[in-house]
């Protein structure tokens, strides 16, 4: 992408009505394309949504293609992508406008700081697919015990944690994390999801790296999860 072409797509970002940024000045908050600061901790249903359907997560979403194919499936559901790079998650967030999707929104914010912008409970399942594994930098890995930390604290209890990724170190890492961890458990495991029949629907969708990634013969691997 030019850098043209990405200055546009953050200009446009800045004016979705389903796409909230971190306030500078208040770290907490979300600034909406009008630019007034809100709150929404604890009321994304009703707040932005406008409605008391449970809210489902995509964790470093990028283009929010799974996020928005997930909406399609499910419209019982509130689906919020959370990434930093807003011109990635253009392309999701103007699909879910055009197409009147208002189960969709985008909240661009870095993960470290997932926990400050819901309430205990508040979500209901967390999806996190093709996560950058961060070979050599465990602390940064999305499933990492500090960050399942930040998941517990918002997931309700018996929410569930779906991670997605070609990566078999991030396969394995994961597995290690959740073994070591009293407090999680394992609900699914496997090691290549399309050597038989699809376990899960959900399974189905394909992001743009996971299509790179078959495309050159590499296995997707899938582990379903629970933390209390």
């Amino acid at each position: 992408m030019g850098r043209k072409n990405k200055l546009k797509r953050f200009a446009d970002v800045a004016t979705f009505p389903n796409v909230y940024e971190v306030d500078p000045a208040q770290e907490s908050f979300l600034t909406n394309q009008e630019g007034n600061s809100s709150d929404l901790r604890g009321h994304w249903a009703s707040g932005h949504y406008h409605n008391d359907h449970p809210l489902i997560l995509e964790l470093a979403c990028g283009k929010g293609d799974y996020t928005v194919a997930l909406a399609k499936d499910h419209p019982e559901n509130n689906y919020l992508g959370v990434d930093i790079k807003g011109a990635r998650m253009w392309k999701g967030a103007r699909h879910a406008l055009e197409t009147g999707m208002n189960n969709v929104a985008f909240l661009r914010t870095r993960i470290e700081f997932i926990d400050r912008f819901f309430a205990p409970g508040e979500a209901s399942a967390i999806w996190i697919t093709f996560p950058d594994p961060f070979e050599g930098k465990v602390t940064r890995r999305l499933m990492a015990a500090p960050f399942l930390e930040r998941y517990r604290r918002i997931l309700k209890p018996g929410g569930i944690i779906h991670l997605k990724t070609d990566s078999p170190l991030l396969y394995e890492f994961t597995l290690e994390v959740i073994h070591s961890d009293p407090r999680c458990h394992v609900l699914y495991a496997n090691p290549d999801i399309y050597s038989a029949p699809l376990d899960f629907p959900e399974l189905e969708h394909k992001t743009y790296y996971e299509i790179k990634h078959l495309g050159i013969g590499r296995t997707i691997k899938y582990v379903q999860f629970t933390i209390v």
